[in-house]
């Protein structure tokens, strides 16, 4: 029996020319808020607004571009679905700040508030945000070179226990604090399994856990696929992360997570028959 609730979904819109699985789908604001509505109504109770791409070789974008791109979306969607929990997919303060001032409640910092030191403050400003700390190895621009682990799993519990331990140290409460072992951020194939294999270690930290993994390359390495093919591979992740009780699964197919997961859930509740 599975004693967690089911996973929250947090919906993916990259508002982005150039992102891995969906790059200049979504990039006209209209169309990215539609997505965005889409996936709310399929079922996600979070949505991840990003205007910078982070996948492996990426450049930074300006701030202005970035800021223009995410905070027309995030208002809107704000507007339309005032109790909607709305995400800043975002390692720099000015575009976070902005993004708030939108109406965005939840930060998502690939860096674990590492790459903007003025990032603590505006969390320690605005107490009803809540922080994802994503654990990274280098940089998006070269954080798949040669990334290497003694113990991978051991040296990120390590890492965001440091993080969440800066965070409470600078007036960031604890039940603010979401963490995600960063799938593919600075790791191989064989980082990211055994991350996935053991998810529940992470449970140690005593706060939330995030997953993403969604049609992220490992899959490929598997199963030669293509971003858009990889919702299979995608599902299997987030049956292992059902089984290691996660707490949030970020992800591009909505609708089809959560019926993967009610189904999941509605077998696992059935009741046992003895023979």
């Amino acid at each position: 029996m599975i004693a967690k609730p089911k996973p929250q979904l947090m919906g993916i819109i990259n508002v982005t020319p150039d992102s891995f699985s969906d790059g200049g789908l979504f990039v006209k604001q209209e169309d990215a808020i539609e997505r965005a509505m889409k996936l709310y109504q399929d079922g996600a109770s979070i949505l991840d607004i990003g205007g910078e791409s982070t996948r492996p070789g990426s450049e930074p974008v300006d701030l202005p571009d970035e800021i223009s791109r995410v905070t027309p979306v995030i208002k809107n969607l704000r507007d339309t679905v005032p109790n909607l929990d709305i995400s800043i997919d975002t390692y720099k303060s000015e575009v976070a700040q902005a993004a708030i001032d939108a109406g965005a409640n939840m930060i998502n910092d690939i860096s674990s508030l590492q790459f903007d030191k003025k990032m603590i403050g505006l969390l320690k400003d605005n107490r009803q945000i809540k922080v994802i700390l994503m654990h990274i190895q280098g940089t998006p621009k070269d954080m798949q070179k040669n990334p290497q682990y003694a113990d991978v799993v051991a040296e990120i519990i390590s890492f965001l226990s440091v993080r969440i331990k800066h965070c409470i140290e600078n007036g960031v409460d604890k039940d603010r604090i979401i963490v995600d072992p960063g799938i593919g951020f600075g790791k191989n194939l064989d980082h990211n399994l055994k991350l996935l294999r053991n998810l529940e270690r992470f449970q140690c930290l005593k706060v939330p856990i995030m997953l993403g993994a969604s049609r992220k390359s490992f899959i490929n390495k598997i199963y030669s696929s293509k971003p858009t093919d990889r919702l299979p591979g995608t599902l299997a992740t987030a049956a292992y992360a059902i089984l290691n009780k996660v707490d949030y699964l970020r992800v591009h197919d909505v609708k089809e997570h959560k019926q993967f997961i009610d189904i999941f859930y509605a077998i696992d509740q059935a009741e046992s028959v003895e023979n």
